[in-house]
């Protein structure tokens, strides 16, 4: 029955393809591997990676200090199709890397990137947040990448209202998904009868306009936040929150050599779309007997700029900072999450074509919500990259 499924699926897509114009498909990729070395201390699941948040919370947390790790976990390999029919052109996307997360986290394992299709101007599947803008992330060696900026690949159904040359208009249903965080409550057992619902979308979209000095875009984000107690007696713990964030970024050319790549964003309740941010909704005292606590959303705010410089062809760099700071909830604990800072410069190498060498420092910093502790954590490393790329096309 699957296989007759199958068939009945390609014959149907092949009998509406164009062969009069260009079909392709491109299998990409590149290979890399990073030696670095961890000054101070990180949580030893993200031991290749500068993760703000996962800096130690109190004093020796991750303790001792020093860390030298090798790592491939950075490679990764896509294939890409885009085929011309009767309903427009048909592209498909699917990529995957090693870098575990999750319940893989801190492994070399599979990890589907992007696994996504659009016909037309109507996309599904799992690729960039239309909220987010994918090309800030600068031309570095680390793999997680600022703080303060917009990043998350999500599941979503798209559509394109406009896409030409100089305009691009965008708007996407998304799966919801978000965290909570009891504070000094946690240990309450009626807290643990409260649940996450998630029963409608998140609306995302963008509006780019480009030109020859470069684009900017204009993100914007709302959804629902909601939470419900399955103990009739505590529905008082009810509760929920708009999720809301907008967003303006840019890549602006400074002269030949020279890229700026900047992005302000702001929101509450959005932090699962922030590149790096713990949780989304947190308790407030309200100091009312029958309802004592009550959820919110966090404000978050945070700011990226890079500059990218590529010198001539054998020589790049790339230097930058991103900051991003959550307004805590009255009832999250002292040693929360506040802060996070994030330094990176490099110098990259290229040798002959599709070959990359490159050394890296970057520097972050995590401060708490209010007990005054910080942590910080340099980190030098050294990559090397080779890139494949191979299309196929036919009519």
């Amino acid at each position: 029955m699957k296989k007759t499924l199958m068939l009945l699926f390609f014959s149907l897509l092949l009998s509406n393809v164009s062969f009069s114009q260009e079909n392709s498909i491109e299998l990409y990729g590149f290979v890399m591997t990073d030696v670095g070395y961890q000054v101070k201390q990180i949580d030893p699941l993200w031991y290749d990676a500068m993760r703000v948040t996962k800096l130690p919370s109190f004093k020796d947390q991750f303790a001792p200090d020093g860390r030298l790790f090798y790592g491939v976990r950075q490679s990764k390999i896509g294939v890409k199709s885009a085929v011309h029919t009767k309903f427009g052109l048909f592209t498909t996307k699917f990529e995957f890397d090693l870098f575990g997360v999750g319940d893989r986290v801190g492994q070399t394992d599979i990890r589907v990137r992007h696994f996504y299709g659009q016909l037309g101007k109507f996309g599904a599947g799992q690729t960039n947040s239309t909220f987010m803008d994918g090309d800030v992330f600068p031309n570095q060696l680390e793999y997680w990448g600022p703080s303060g900026m917009l990043f998350f690949r999500n599941i979503q159904l798209r559509f394109v209202a406009l896409q030409d040359k100089k305009k691009e208009l965008m708007f996407s249903l998304e799966n919801p998904g978000g965290s909570g965080d009891a504070g000094i409550y946690a240990d309450r057992t009626e807290l643990q009868n409260v649940k996450q619902v998630f029963r409608i979308p998140d609306l995302a979209g963008h509006f780019r306009y480009t030109d020859k000095w470069g684009y900017v875009q204009l993100g914007g984000i709302v959804g629902q936040l909601k939470w419900e107690s399955v103990v009739d007696s505590l529905n008082f713990l009810d509760g929920d929150a708009v999720r809301y964030g907008v967003a303006l970024s840019s890549n602006i050319n400074i002269g030949k050599k020279v890229i700026a790549r900047v992005m302000g964003v702001y929101g509450a309740g959005m932090e699962n779309y922030m590149n790096d941010a713990p949780i989304d909704v947190g308790l407030d005292t309200t100091g009312v007997a029958t309802s004592p606590v009550k959820g919110v959303a966090l404000p978050v705010w945070g700011v990226t700029l890079f500059f990218d410089c590529n010198w001539n062809k054998q020589f790049s760099s790339c230097f930058g900072y991103s900051v991003e700071t959550i307004d805590n909830s009255t009832a999250q604990t002292p040693s929360a999450f506040k802060q996070a800072q994030y330094w990176l410069a490099n110098l990259l190498y290229y040798p002959v074509d599709n070959v990359m060498l490159g050394a890296e420092f970057v520097y972050g910093r995590r401060d708490n919500n209010k007990d005054g502790f910080h942590s910080d954590n340099p980190q030098v490393r050294l990559g090397f990259r080779y890139n494949f790329s191979r299309v196929f096309t036919w009519k």
